[in-house]
Formats: C-alpha cells, structure tokens, sequence
C-alpha cells in the first residue's frame, strides 16, 4: 500500500477548536467517500501546543491510504475528491501545504 500525507495550516481567523471540529465532522466525512481510500487518518495538532512563542508550523497533517499508485490516481479522477478538495478552501490555507505520495518503511512494529 501507498499513502499520501498532507499537511496544512488551517484558514486565517479560524481558531484551532474551529478549524479541528470542522475538519474532523465536516470534511473527514466528505474525504472518507473517495473512492479507492482504505485508510483515512487525520492528525490534529495537540492545542496545548499553541499560544507560546513558537506556535507549531502546521496545524495537521492527513494520511489517506491506497492499494497503489494507479489506484491513487483514479481516486483523484473521482467527483468524491473534487467535493473534498472544494471542501477544502473552508479551513485550509493552501499556501504552505505540503504533499508527500510515500511508502512505509517500518522501523520499529
């Protein structure tokens, strides 16, 4: 299996609380209807984290997991992922998120 991971910072003016809740109850149900995905995880940021000096550079990161690269690539093709990715504009500023198609190497199990 394959996975895509996806991090990035939430909408300006959004809170951290906003920008979880609608992440987790909004769009986390938008992104599990794409078809091909066997995993989906998001990875919130913890909010104690927040409010120092040096607030954390990322407010999340989303792993979603497939068979394989061709089945990665037909699930981009779906309307399923063009309404998450519409979705998207409504908590995520696009301008420092990253994107990473990787394959686990496990270290430690």
């Amino acid at each position: 299996m394959i996975k895509i991971i996806y991090g990035f910072k939430r909408k300006e003016g959004m809170s951290v609380e906003e920008f979880q809740t609608y992440w987790r109850e909004t769009h986390g149900p938008l992104a599990a209807l794409i078809p091909g995905v066997r995993r989906y995880v998001q990875n919130h940021t913890l909010p104690q984290l927040y409010g120092g000096d040096n607030p954390p550079a990322y407010d999340g990161a989303a792993e979603l997991w497939f068979d394989d690269l061709d089945g990665m690539r037909e699930a981009f093709k779906s309307e399923e992922n063009a309404a998450a990715r519409d979705d998207e504009k409504n908590f995520i500023d696009h301008s420092d998120a990253f994107l990473i198609v990787a394959e686990e190497k496990p270290v430690i199990e």
